[in-house]
């Protein structure tokens, strides 16, 4: 039984209930009840099982191994397995509920919770270009190992970081720097955290050195989440191999640094945008991760629904003006032009973008990178370009009067300007825009509409739980949308192996959008403030992000928590 081809097929799942049944484990009407199910779920035999709550998941091990012949495991028994060099990402482990326990020349021992399911043993014999040996563990078991092994950095690394030599002293020695940050065992270290970083889905990796610890971090979902560190010690070595990987000058920690760095996970190509800062105990770098093969380039896949998003779509359409996308930083600006320049792009029309940074290449579009450095600016770069006859030119951000003047002037002479702004609501732009210099009439015949937005996580579907809204919730939100559906079932985050236990599965995007109709047009010819406009388009039938957050709230799709931290309900 060392191959994986050994393990029992899965027409061996009704021989292993009717042991079930013989052994007095179950009943004929709980084989019933998991007949029921399976028809109706498609679930596998064991999963079923499982859900029903038949079994204790201990017994239900047991007697696998009873029927298999396969032995059992003990939690000391899982020893940490190189994966991440092997195309087998921590996905698959989740998934498959499935862990190996050791490794030699010859062969591999792997926890399974379902040993009647030969695919998972085959999938990692291939994988491994090794037989493999089939062991029984509960699904508890097996989560905890993931967990430990491979999600806590600290014993992932453990083996890793012994072999790295004390780097506290090397400050002024950038020649051993260099040597140490090139030695494998650095290499893998960092490796190790940015492919974990890949498979748990983050946009950001967070690496902060402080007096006695290096603090690691995953943005994932838009909040912070803490994983295990290297040890203090490895400090020097692993920023030296970050930015010797960026191209970044290794011998000057004083002034903050940007780099690049091109790197293969998982089978896809991933562009590590690269920061660096000095701090009191070393430096400060933040990894910005960009997957382009999950660069979502359609409106309906970032969650553009409902009026405000035909509105917005609607507008790019005009042959000419200006149209904003406002919000922080991590609001899914960037992303939200990036589809709207994929709707644009077509053979009749010729756009060209000015970026700082350039974050995804968009075929058949233009794009410019912004390099200070030999004073190639936003406004210089916009001068150059409206001579290279553009029908749509995207400006990575507004930033500054000049900026702005050449904006406007591009949209009076007939192009189409996409670009973004640092607000809290659309209303607030208008104010924005004036402070910057424009004048009010040059505003009102150039901005055709402004759209506000803010990122929400999305529930996890695996295992969002209904609860009703109760009255208190809906007086403390407000919210004309569910006082309209008093009877309205909505959704909470539970946690799930899916979600990594935080109860949501990636964002979706809330919106508003401030069309400039001649009602708006005359309120700043006015000098109206933020609070008039908002207020005035809410009147007018703008939904808001609240109210966008709150409709899909009701449609299932986020909680309402999460809608009241984005919009600074709670």
């Amino acid at each position: 039984m060392n191959e994986a081809a050994n393990t029992r097929p899965n027409s061996d799942q009704g021989s292993f209930t009717q042991a079930l049944l013989e052994d007095g484990m179950v009943t004929a009407s709980h084989l019933q009840k998991l007949e029921t199910l399976r028809s109706e779920s498609g679930l596998a035999c064991i999963a079923a099982v499982r859900m029903l709550g038949l079994i204790d998941d201990s017994e239900l091990a047991a007697a696998l191994s009873k029927f298999t012949g396969f032995p059992t495991v003990d939690d000391e028994e899982f020893e940490f397995v190189e994966i991440e060099d092997r195309n087998i990402s921590l996905k698959f482990l989740k998934a498959s509920i499935v862990c190996p326990i050791s490794e030699s020349d010859s062969q591999i021992q792997l926890a399974v919770s379902d040993p009647l399911d030969e695919f998972a043993p085959a999938a990692f014999s291939r994988a491994c270009n090794k037989p493999v040996v089939v062991r029984i563990a509960t699904p508890l078991q097996i989560e905890k190992m993931i967990e430990r092994l491979y999600e806590s950095s600290s014993s992932a690394m453990s083996n890793i970081v012994e072999a790295i030599d004390d780097a506290n002293d090397l400050d002024d020695n950038v020649e051993r720097l260099i040597d140490l940050a090139s030695e494998t065992p650095v290499v893998r270290l960092v490796n190790v955290i940015i492919s974990r970083a890949v498979d748990m889905r983050a946009s950001d990796i967070h690496i902060e050195p402080f007096e006695r610890k290096l603090h690691v971090r995953y943005r994932i979902d838009g909040v912070l989440k803490d994983v295990d560190a290297p040890p203090a010690r490895s400090t020097a070595a692993v920023i030296s191999r970050l930015k010797i990987m960026a191209r970044l000058d290794i011998a000057e920690r004083r002034l903050p640094q940007d780099g690049r760095i091109q790197i293969r996970a998982q089978g896809k190509p991933i562009d590590l945008r690269v920061s660096t800062v000095p701090t009191m105990h070393g430096e400060s770098v933040v990894l910005r991760i960009l997957d382009k093969e999950a660069l979502p380039l359609d409106f309906d896949k970032i969650g553009f629904t409902g009026g405000s998003a035909e509105r917005f779509i609607a507008a790019l359409d005009q042959p000419h003006g200006i149209l904003l996308v406002t919000g922080p930083t991590g609001s899914g600006k960037t992303t939200t032009l990036y589809a709207a320049l994929n709707s644009l792009n077509r053979p009749e029309r010729k756009i060209l973008t000015v970026e700082d940074p350039v974050e995804y290449q968009l075929e058949g579009i233009n794009q410019i990178q912004v390099k200070p450095q030999i004073d190639l600016t936003f406004a210089k770069a916009l001068r150059s370009i409206v001579r290279q006859d553009p029908d749509v030119i995207m400006i990575g951000e507004m930033r500054d009067a000049e900026t702005t003047s050449i904006a406007v002037q591009s949209a009076l002479t007939g192009h189409l300007v996409l670009s973004t702004l640092h607000t809290n609501d659309a209303g607030s732009s208008v104010t924005r825009l004036l402070d910057m210099g424009v004048e009010e009439y040059l505003l009102t015949s150039t901005v055709n509409g402004i759209l506000a937005q803010r990122l929400v996580r999305t529930l996890c579907n695996d295992c969002k739980e209904p609860h009703p809204a109760s009255k208190a919730i809906i007086a403390d939100t407000a919210s004309k949308r569910l006082q309209e559906n008093l009877d309205a079932t909505l959704f909470r985050p539970v946690g799930c192996n899916a979600c990594a236990r935080t109860g949501y599965l990636g964002r979706t995007v809330i919106h508003e959008y401030l069309a400039i109709d001649d009602f708006v047009r005359n309120l700043i010819l006015e000098h109206a403030d933020s609070a008039t406009l908002q207020k005035a388009a809410i009147d007018a039938g703008m939904v808001t992000m609240r109210e966008d957050g709150i409709d899909k709230v009701i449609r299932g799709i986020t909680a309402l928590e999460e809608v009241m931290r984005v919009t600074q309900l709670g």
